[in-house]
This record gives C-alpha cells, structure tokens and sequence, in this order.
C-alpha cells in the first residue's frame, strides 16, 4: 500500500516542505521545496502561503502530513508569528482532507538519525542518503520538511507491523 505523505517545516519567512511515497518497504522522494514569504504585511503573507500550500496540496494529493510542532522560538513576537503560520498550514491541509500529525524536532531527529541531539547536518546527510538525493545548498528547510515526512513513514510502517501481528 503506498502513503503519500507531506513534511512541513513551518516558518513565518520560510516554510519548507517534502513530499515522499512510503510502501512500508522502501521511500521515495516525489517533491521538496520552500515556500518564501513575501515581504509583505503580515496577513498578506499569511494568505500567500494559504495559497500555497493548498496549490500543493491540489498539485500532489498527499493522504496524510507531518508538521513539526512549535517548541522554540526567540521570543514571543516570533513565537506568535509562527503560531499563526502553523494555523494557516492546519487549515491548509485540513481543507485538503490531509490527516495531519505533528513531531517535534527531538522526535524527527531521533527517527532520522537515531540520536535525538543530532545536529541539522547530520539530519539532512540522513534524509539525503534514504532517499539517494542531494539537496546541495538548500536549506534546513527543506531537508527537515522532508525529515517530518520520514519520521512518520518509519511510524506507521512501525504500526502497521506491530497490529499486523509481525512484531510481538
């Protein structure tokens, strides 16, 4: 069975995003990319990255997406940007009837690389070596968009193996 999945890496200048095909065997990359927000008022670029993500969502069909919780931000004008950044990605998907799933950075980094403390380099090394890409100079946007996608392909392939009865 093959699950289109979409990671997003939330920002309120920068949003990445990564689309990958899971059969429970093996991961495919179908698209990546970020979405730059225009230097605009801000709901202007709420709206903007609305469109964005809905013309994704048209555009590639994904079944289910992984969006990175909201667990830092430098302070709190930051930290309230970027929640009504996440709101507009929810309301996105949402109307896209995309389940959505949320993992924090620790969670995806522990899934990618087997170490919760590791650095963003080595998570996008990871996700360029499961899915035999290069990224080259593009961001960590990208490549921990892509890592949201991947962390939840290895959980629910990990679930379907244990309800299926093939782990005990």
């Amino acid at each position: 069975m093959r699950l289109r999945i979409i990671g997003i890496d939330p920002g309120s200048r920068v949003t990445g995003y990564g689309i990958i095909d899971s059969n429970g065997q093996g991961l495919e990359l179908v698209e990546a990319g970020c979405i730059k927000l225009p230097q605009k008022p801000f709901p202007t670029r709420l709206k903007y990255l609305y469109d964005e993500i809905c013309e994704i969502c048209r555009s590639f069909r994904p079944q289910c997406a992984a969006v990175e919780e909201v667990f830092y931000a430098r302070n709190v004008r930051s930290a309230l940007y970027l929640g009504h950044a996440r709101g507009v990605i929810l309301l996105s998907l949402s109307v896209h009837n995309c389940e959505v799933h949320e993992y924090s950075a620790l969670e995806v980094k522990n899934a990618v690389t087997g170490y919760g403390r590791a650095e963003k380099s080595q998570v996008k090394k990871m996700v360029e070596m499961l899915l035999k890409t290069n990224f080259g100079n593009a961001g960590y946007d990208l490549s921990d968009a892509v890592g949201l996608a991947i962390t939840h392909a290895h959980i629910m392939t990990s679930k379907h193996a244990f309800n299926s009865g093939a782990i005990k």
